[in-house]
Order: structure tokens, then sequence, then C-alpha cells
């Protein structure tokens, strides 16, 4: 397989990639912690293989201070003793919106209920939403992985 990148997204529909910046400006400026973040972005893009993604979320973790064992055993976050009752509510969200399989229970609502407000929850709902939106450009873009420099945009 080739690793040429297919298309400039942001140059073929620059009104699209605006949209997806302003909503990550939201995303950014709503509070939720910043590793919480990056650690919902990572899991999400393993999720969808997307190694654009991946690489990108994993060097901004690091440099924000996150561990490399906490990044490592994100896969099995569910086995892992290292993650707070926050974070592993926000995992568990993450891997039931991204995956989308219909119907999401509540036992996993509940559990994001009690370590969430609304407004946390929505602006968590959204960070999902988008990265998976910007999954869903790199991967069949082929946006080549590798390159990124934390602190970069």
């Amino acid at each position: 397989m080739t690793n040429r990148q297919r298309l400039d997204y942001a140059k073929a529909s620059p009104g699209g990639y605006r949209a997806m910046l302003a909503l990550e400006k939201h995303v950014a400026s709503s509070g939720l912690d910043r590793k919480l973040l990056e650690l919902v972005k990572t899991r999400a893009s393993q999720i969808n293989s997307c190694a654009f993604c991946i690489d990108m979320h994993t060097k901004d973790a690091r440099h924000m201070g996150e561990s490399e064992q906490r990044l490592y055993g994100l896969p099995a976050w569910r086995e892992a003793p290292y993650y707070s009752p926050r974070e592993r509510a926000a995992l568990a969200w993450t891997e039931a919106v991204t995956k989308l399989d219909g119907v999401i229970g509540d036992d996993i609502y509940g559990v994001l209920k009690e370590e969430f407000s609304d407004s946390e929850i929505a602006d968590l709902t959204f960070a999902i939403v988008l990265i998976n939106g910007w999954n869903r450009l790199a991967v069949p873009f082929r946006l080549p992985a590798g390159d990124h420099k934390p602190g970069e945009e």
C-alpha cells in the first residue's frame, strides 16, 4: 500500500475544514482536562486505525506530561489499574460513541453521569465526534503519519 496522500481536504473544502476547526476551538475551550481529551482522541484513533491521529495525539499527550505506560495501556484500559474513575467513564463513552452499534446502554451512560456534568458530557461527546471526523478524513485521504511536532497545529 502506498502512503502517498490522496487529497488535501483543507484545500479542497476550506469551508468544511474551517467548520471542523471551529468545533476544535470550542472543545479546547470547554474546560475539559486536556490530558483527558488526548486519551480520548488517542483511544478513538486506535479503534479507527488512524495512524496520523495516533501519532499526533500520543505525542501531544506526552508533551503534556502523560506517561508512556498509560498511553501503551489504552487498548486494555479496563484491565489497567492506572486510570481514574473519571477517565474510565470517558474511555467507555469514547468506545461506545466511536463504535456506535445502535444502542448505548444506560449502564455506560449512568457511570458517565456520575463523573461528568451535563455540559461536560455534551462537550466530551463533541470531542469524540470531532476526533472520529478527523479520523474519517485522515484515513481515506491517507494523511502521512510520523511528522507531527507537539505544539503545532
